[in-house]
């Protein structure tokens, strides 16, 4: 308890960690006390949950978790373009979370890191010595006019973004016989950056199978100035989006949907002039962010509104008993499950050195992974470094379209994530990376 007294001195908060299933899923009680609180019951909480319950015991980590579903969102892409069910997808998050922890079905609505404290959607405070703030993002389709509405009545507007509306899209692009199919990239930092185009590339596929390409005009609109931000794959896409005769208009972001009459409204970000284009189908990106209890604390977050952390140790830069993984956090790299993986190993070892007085030498070196699907059976697999440097884990060139990619993203990574993620067993490929190179390389390569 040292540390925390001195943190306390100092003004400093203390760290959130999960609290699993005890599973003592309590709607009001007394003032409860953790060692460590998580906050967020998705892909980082969980794992970091099962790491630090088999270390500290059952009854020292809680988290804080208000859904009864838990999702494995890198595979609505492929629901989406009719590949997989939904049904595959989506777990209960009591399977999800270890037996040692206690699981507080509530949401959290208030940070006092100077208090090392949460309060809860319910009223409870819960007292922390460390947290680990692991909340992911929020969708905020209602920053577009008419999208919602749009999403909910109009059976050509969708998104693979939402388990309410991801199981539209398949039905979505059967129903597009001519005209504009437009996907959208928003100008906000997203989750999964290549999914947006990933659906584009299976409905294309698919408007070639059903006999109506001629007829069927593919736009990209993206607020990016690149269709990808890694040179290597880049190249490889733009390579794929000419050969199948697919139109990227860059710098174009989705600011309002009519879907009375059609049509989606962008803003040339470059001139501010807005376009109109029609429509036959659309699938639509929401504006991301932080979620709003987290950005309304701004003892935690920097002006963008995500949990500000060292970029090498995720530690907070202002907590020192606060850590965060995943998409809620400042780290500059791609938002993925990927991240996500290599971001928890990183924190398990800083942290457990910190509770127990030593340095933290974890460092974290941007690593994240973007499977890249260009068709059924075709894979590009992006992985690179905070740098936008290629960290590839196989010995081969992995810029190419391949088939064994597609199978690890469609059946491998599954499982994985089910049986490895999740349970706190997985922290990302590095290991193997070297172990493929006979431990010559670590697979980085430099940008051109």
């Amino acid at each position: 308890m040292q540390s925390v007294r001195i943190f306390l001195q100092n003004g400093r908060g203390a760290c959130i960690s999960y609290s699993s299933r005890m599973f003592s899923s309590s709607s009001r009680a007394d003032q409860k006390s953790y060692k460590l609180v998580v906050v967020g019951g998705g892909t980082g909480g969980c794992s970091t949950a099962a790491r630090f319950c088999h270390r500290l015991g059952k009854g020292k980590v809680a988290v804080i978790e208000p859904s009864e579903k838990h999702y494995y969102q890198p595979l609505w892409t492929l629901v989406g373009g009719g590949l997989k069910t939904f049904e595959e997808t989506v777990r209960p998050t009591s399977q999800v979370l270890p037996k040692d922890c206690d699981w507080i079905k509530a949401k959290v609505v208030n940070f006092d890191p100077d208090n090392n404290k949460v309060t809860t959607s319910d009223g409870q405070e819960i007292k922390y010595e460390f947290m680990v703030v692991t909340m992911g993002m929020q969708l905020n389709f209602n920053l577009i006019p008419g999208a919602l509405e749009a999403l909910k009545n109009d059976p050509q507007v969708v998104s693979n973004y939402a388990p309410w509306t991801v199981q539209k899209t398949f039905k979505a692009i059967k129903n597009t016989k001519s005209g504009n199919a437009i996907f959208t990239f928003p100008n906000t930092p997203i989750k999964c950056a290549g999914a947006p185009q990933k659906i584009m590339y299976l409905a294309e596929e698919q408007f070639r199978k059903n006999g109506v390409r001629d007829k069927v005009t593919v736009l990209y609109n993206t607020a990016l100035g690149v269709i990808f931000g890694v040179k290597k794959y880049a190249a490889s896409l733009l390579k794929v989006v000419e050969k199948r005769n697919i139109k990227v208009n860059y710098r174009r972001n989705l600011i309002e949907v009519k879907s009375d009459k059609k049509e989606a409204v962008f803003e040339d970000l470059d001139s501010g002039k807005k376009e109109t284009f029609t429509y036959s189908m659309l699938h639509l990106t929401p504006p991301m962010s932080a979620p709003d209890e987290l950005r309304q604390c701004k003892k935690l977050v920097n002006e963008a509104g995500f949990l500000e952390v060292n970029n090498e140790t995720l530690q907070s830069t202002r907590y020192p008993n606060i850590f965060s993984i995943g998409d809620c956090n400042s780290a500059p790299t791609s938002k993925t499950a990927a991240a996500v993986a290599s971001q928890g190993g990183v924190v398990f070892k800083n942290l457990t050195a910190l509770m127990n007085g030593r340095p933290m030498q974890k460092k974290y070196d941007g690593y994240t992974s973007c499977p890249l699907i260009t068709r059924k059976g075709r894979c590009i697999l992006a992985e690179f470094d905070y740098n936008g440097n290629p960290l590839e884990t196989f010995p081969i060139d992995q810029g190419k379209e391949r088939w064994t990619m597609y199978h690890l993203k469609a059946d491998v990574l599954p499982v994985m994530y089910w049986n490895g993620m999740l349970p706190g067993r997985w922290n990302g490929p590095g290991f193997y990376r070297k172990a493929l190179r006979l431990g010559l390389s670590d697979g980085r390569t430099k940008q051109a």
